[in-house]
């Protein structure tokens, strides 16, 4: 048995311990592994739920609706409003805390009133490596990880996701729009519809089909995309008509959690400095 046949057989164990499971269900590469497992485990004791705000695009809830269908899965839709929260507006470093705290009481919620034991999640063995405040909420809400607690990393899990035939083993990493706004500039509704629909014209226009990122930046979009595919974009790319003054294309590439370098950083010349001894 190959080392990820072993991750696949905790993953599998983990969800049976649970008896029954509400799944946070995005329609992504990981959270639908995570559906079609626990449903192949548990069957009708899982229920996924999207949550529908103004930080997902409006294609994205589609896509998990006919994904859960695909699955077999019982689907259920919810509408948060992080927006409503005047910390997650203000846009601070832990934006996602908030986020995640508001998504995680409402799972636990409809989780108790349906009679199922545990909220699981899709977070990966990678995640661990990034700057995410929102497990703190994810620890206080007391939701379990099982594709992380199994050591799954991206790479394994879209290997496997091809090898059940799930649609989504290729797809692209999804993150909600809010991620393209830096920290500490306001979020808006307004702001993020305009980051869908510069992103969707981009897509359309250039025939993306890998990893896109419209960076909000006020008066300034940057757009990120796989290295291979930046060729095919010009730097107008038509998104003046949307309000922004100017647009540039990143060089570098698309990369994951950009806007998070900065804390990253920060955070490597503290333990650097606590490490030399400094108060």
């Amino acid at each position: 048995m190959t080392i990820r046949e072993k991750k696949f057989r905790k993953l599998e164990a983990r969800l049976k311990s649970l008896g029954s499971a509400l799944v946070a269900f995005s329609g992504g590469v990981d959270s639908t592994l995570l559906l079609k497992v626990a449903t192949g485990v548990l069957g009708e004791k899982v229920l996924a739920v999207t949550a529908s705000s103004a930080t997902l695009p409006p294609e994205e809830l589609k896509q998990a609706r006919r994904i859960a269908r695909l699955i077999g899965a019982r689907h259920r839709v919810i509408r948060t409003r992080e927006l409503s929260d005047p910390f997650f507006r203000r846009n601070p470093a832990d934006r996602c805390y908030y986020c995640k705290g508001e998504l995680f009481r409402r799972l636990k919620s409809l989780a108790a009133a349906q009679g199922l034991q545990g909220v699981v999640d899709g977070s990966n063995a990678d995640d661990l490596s990034d700057y995410r405040p929102g497990s703190r909420a994810k620890k206080e809400a007391g939701v379990v990880s099982p594709l992380q607690e199994a050591g799954l990393t991206k790479k394994e899990i879209r290997a496997i996701s091809r090898e059940m035939g799930l649609p989504t083993w290729d797809k692209p990493a999804l993150a909600c729009l809010a991620s393209r706004v830096p920290y500490g500039s306001p979020i808006t509704d307004k702001r993020l519809r305009r980051i869908a629909a510069a992103e969707r014209l981009v897509r359309e226009r250039f025939g993306i089909k890998g990893n896109l990122r419209v960076r909000d930046l006020g008066d300034e979009a940057r757009i990120e995309v796989d290295k291979k595919e930046i060729r095919l974009i010009s730097a107008s790319a038509g998104l003046k008509k949307l309000g922004y003054k100017r647009v540039t294309v990143d060089r570098r590439g698309y990369r994951t959690g950009s806007l998070n370098e900065k804390i990253k950083r920060l955070n490597e010349n503290l333990r650097e400095w606590h490490a030399n001894g400094r108060e």
